[in-house]
């Protein structure tokens, strides 16, 4: 059975920072691309950061040089740790998992978990 388990998450200043993480279960995790997309109220899923099978990362512009995105393939689990906090970075957290192959490929989320960033 395939399973994403975010952890992490929770409240944070502006100016703050944050991590989550993502442990994958059910399927071979060096396979995979993983990625994290992030939705606010009223405002449709984006991208966050994706983070290669071979270690190739990737973000958003509006997070270059705030988050940092890196996997422990010996764990299983992805990590977005999120600093220099700003109030609009208040979302759900997904975590995202696309088999690496041409066409395809399996795709699966986590159930999210709730940044928010708040005075």
């Amino acid at each position: 059975q395939v399973q994403l388990v975010e952890s992490g998450g929770g409240f944070a200043q502006p100016g703050g920072s944050l991590i989550v993480s993502c442990t994958a279960s059910g399927f071979t995790f060096t396979d995979y691309h993983m990625s994290w997309y992030r939705q606010a109220p009223g405002k449709e899923r984006e991208l966050v950061a994706t983070i290669s099978d071979f270690g190739y990362r990737s973000y958003v512009e509006s997070v270059k040089g705030r988050f940092t995105i890196w996997r422990a393939d010996d764990k299983n689990t992805v990590y977005l740790q999120m600093g220099f906090l700003k109030l609009q970075d208040t979302a759900v957290y997904y975590c995202h998992a696309r088999e690496n192959r041409p066409a395809g490929g399996a795709v699966y989320w986590g159930q999210g978990t709730q940044v928010t960033v708040s005075l």
